[in-house]
């Protein structure tokens, strides 16, 4: 495990409580630990709990920030290619995989007239305590496509994921195909 990395926060910085997902503010000048920098999302300590930083607002901790950057379409209407290639860009926390390429994301539906993207996806495993902060991963990426006005994200647990379930690159990237 790489030593823990103490920085000071540049500006402001939403975070989220580890695992409850709960959302925090961490102020400009704050003393905080990184902990962890996998799939472009840093897990910090900060006044004794542990906090996920999304990749988009690494800047903050000194590193340098993902940038999401969608075309609006001109024509009003949500991209579901751009609500999938946005969920592309999330990965989970305990291994450098997508959450697409690990076959988590279920379902997408996109109703134009509200300008709500439902998703229904799962976790790798039922109690997994990360779910929370996964939830809070994907509403808060896919709230960044064009024309997007709400993300409502439920966790289903039916079918039961399984490895078969990943892409062929997730699995070999994993080490899972023998």
């Amino acid at each position: 495990m790489a030593a823990q990395k103490m920085v000071v926060t540049e500006r402001d910085c939403t975070a989220r409580l580890v695992p409850a997902g709960d959302k925090a503010v961490i102020p400009e000048g704050e003393f905080v630990s990184i902990t962890q920098e996998l799939g472009g999302n840093y897990t910090i300590t900060w006044r004794g709990n542990m906090y996920r930083i999304d990749g988009t607002d690494a800047d903050a901790i000194g590193r340098k920030a993902q940038v999401l950057d969608f075309a609006a379409p001109e024509d009003g209407l949500i991209s579901e290619q751009q609500v999938w290639d946005a969920l592309e860009t999330i990965y989970d926390p305990e291994i450098p995989i997508n959450l697409v390429s690990l076959g988590l994301i279920y379902k997408v539906e996109i109703n134009q007239q509200t300008k709500q993207v439902s998703v229904d996806m799962t976790l790798t495993a039922p109690g997994c305590g990360m779910g929370p902060v996964l939830v809070g991963d994907v509403e808060y990426r896919v709230a960044m496509v064009p024309h997007v006005g709400s993300v409502a994200v439920e966790l289903v647990f039916d079918p039961a994921w399984s490895r078969e379930m990943m892409s062929e690159e997730a699995q070999l990237e994993a080490g899972l195909f023998f």
